[in-house]
């Protein structure tokens, strides 16, 4: 006689996601709630071309911010023209603005200047000396008016310092 062996049969195991789902509520409004949402800024920048361009009778004037690991410095591409110190560890940024407000007066069709940076320069020191090359705010007196905005040199280029 032949023996038969029934396997016996297993319950199915339920699977209890409860606690799972209680986790899932708390943690996703928690990670939406903390979440940085990160803003872009975009800086224009113009990129120096490498033709030649159009030939003019007038000498044409450069004007160089160079930022330094110390100090602030001007230059009209073949010498050093002003020099601010850095004071405390900051750079003297209001100095730079009268500097570049007198040479815009100087030459009102210059739109152009060039940033040179020194390397491990901080970034947002470079944003900074870049805001106050391209625009120059102009605090009003009254308490209820709006800041006026002056616009120095708008097109930056940037590269390496010397």
């Amino acid at each position: 006689m032949a023996r038969k062996t029934h396997k016996k049969q297993l319950p199915e195991a339920e699977l209890d996601v409860t606690s799972f789902m209680n986790l899932m509520v708390v943690l996703i409004p928690f990670l939406l709630a903390t979440a940085v949402f990160s803003q872009v800024s975009i800086q224009e920048l113009n990129l120096p071309s490498g033709s030649g361009g159009e030939v003019s009778d007038k000498p044409k004037v450069t004007i160089e911010v160079m930022v330094r690991k110390g100090a602030l410095e001007i230059s009209n591409g073949r010498s050093i023209t002003d020099r601010f110190p850095s004071k405390d560890g900051e750079y003297d940024l209001a100095s730079l603005t009268d500097e570049l407000r007198r040479l815009k007066e100087k030459h009102p069709e210059k739109e152009d200047v060039t940033v040179l940076l020194e390397p491990d320069i901080e970034y947002n020191d470079m944003i900074a000396v870049m805001d106050t090359v391209k625009i120059y705010k102009v605090k009003s007196e009254e308490e209820d008016a709006p800041d006026v905005s002056e616009v120095l040199f708008p097109d930056i280029s940037i590269g390496d310092a010397p």
